[in-house]
């Protein structure tokens, strides 16, 4: 080749690769721009409600106390979240909620003051008071004059007013005031429990009188949190991942041998049982997950056997490769001394393949814990129907953040387990060497 050629070569080469590097910024620039538009990432700002996004934080890290006045009945109820199992009993409320016969004053704090009756009335520091008669006509609101300030959606059926103290709901039927608090009250105990508001010295002093069975009851069948449910949740959610990843372990591992070039000779084998692998886990285990609980209905089993058929795919395509790459002259070896197929495969074959075995199998169990939230979300089992029950009933967003909190503690212990359980069987114990 002469230099000309040469140089014209060479010159080609500078120019293609300058092309690509300038064509693949500029495709990744149109991806992002044809984005832009078709999300309508600009109509974001104009979606985006900020006082339910503070409601929904503050939900999480407090509680709300509920005190509602019927305007039919005049009949009033205090109640944590608004729930009946965290309802006062009659004639019993919170120090900054003053029963009356027709009045209930509730006291919000820093001049906040709600009077419920027949005529509600909230005084608003800085704004001034608002009155409102609800009815069959409507909630009837006056507004102190001048324009409508943000803290307030009026209409003629329905007053909102959200105050750093505390918000004011009105309806023709109910009136309802709710109070934030700081913390997760009743997560111990409910209102009916002799223990409720009782410090950790007075708990401790009773449970060595003899009351630590009470004690422990109360905190375990507590109507409200309902943690004995929740335990049983996780462990469900552990048996599903559990059930399913090793499920999986057995039956791919011996058509992991069918699927290896070097352990089944025949082409029409090898072919077919390859192609299971892929129709398997080509398949997401969602897919599989809705699919089985047509079939046979909801249940963390329905759980145990998607993770099952999603996995055994999986498995047996990293099985039978590890299994193409084992080492023939190991084998040569233990033929030689006179062994049979079961005997080279039990010790030619598996010891080189364990390692690679065991890791994998360990890291898809910690792997599937997570997965096993989500599909028991969908067949009804675990801690994922839990946490969407929860989120469904958009209440008590605190009790969403409890599920979180378990559902990451869950996995942080299935992987120190898991860890720790992968190095004692493939490393071995070092202080045994």
């Amino acid at each position: 080749m002469t230099t000309a050629a040469l140089h014209s070569n060479t010159s080609q080469i500078f120019k293609r690769k300058r092309l690509i590097s300038f064509a693949i910024p500029s495709v990744i620039l149109l991806y992002f721009a044809y984005i832009f538009v078709a999300f309508d990432v600009p109509g974001l700002a104009d979606r985006v409600n900020v006082n339910n996004a503070r409601t929904l934080v503050a939900d999480i890290y407090s509680y709300k106390t509920h005190v509602a006045r019927s305007n039919r009945t005049g009949e009033v109820s205090v109640a944590i979240e608004g729930e009946r199992k965290g309802e006062y009993a009659p004639g019993i409320a919170p120090d900054w909620v003053t029963l009356g016969d027709d009045v209930t004053m509730v006291d919000l704090g820093k001049g906040y003051l709600v009077t419920l009756g027949p005529e509600v009335r909230f005084n608003i520091p800085g704004y001034g008071e608002i009155v409102a008669n609800p009815g069959r006509s409507g909630v009837n609101a006056e507004l102190p004059d001048g324009p409508v300030p943000d803290f307030i959606n009026a209409s003629k059926n329905r007053l909102a007013i959200t105050t750093p103290a505390g918000r004011l709901s009105i309806t023709r039927n109910k009136t309802e005031v709710f109070k934030y608090n700081y913390g997760w009250e009743l997560f111990f105990f409910t209102l009916e429990s002799p223990y409720y508001g009782m410090g950790p010295a007075a708990l401790v002093s009773h449970a060595l009188n003899g009351e630590a069975g009470a004690i422990w009851s109360d905190f375990w069948f507590n109507k409200m949190w309902r943690h004995g449910e929740v335990a049983w949740a996780l462990v469900e959610t552990i048996l599903m991942a559990f059930l399913g990843t090793f499920g999986a372990a057995i039956i791919a591992f011996p058509l992991g041998f069918l699927a290896a070039k070097n352990f089944t000779p025949l082409g029409t084998l090898r072919f077919a049982a390859r192609r299971l692998f892929d129709f398997l886990r080509g398949v997401d285990g969602l897919v599989w997950t809705i699919v089985l609980s047509r079939a046979f209905g909801p249940g963390p089993l329905t759980g145990s056997l998607a993770i099952l058929l999603t996995d055994t795919g999986s498995f047996g395509k990293m099985f039978s490769e590890a299994l193409e790459n084992v080492d023939g002259k190991q084998i040569e070896g233990i033929t030689s001394t006179g062994a049979s197929p079961l005997q080279r495969y039990r010790y030619g074959v598996i010891p080189q393949i364990t390692p690679v075995l065991l890791s994998q199998i360990l890291y898809y169990l910690e792997s599937n814990t997570r997965s096993a939230t989500i599909i028991g979300a969908i067949t009804g089992g675990g801690i994922g129907l839990l946490l969407t029950q929860a989120i469904i009933t958009q209440k008590d967003w605190e009790e969403v953040s409890y599920y979180i909190v378990l559902i990451i503690l869950m996995v942080m212990a299935m992987d120190t387990f898991s860890g720790w359980l992968r190095r004692k069987l493939i490393q071995g114990d070092e202080s045994g060497h």
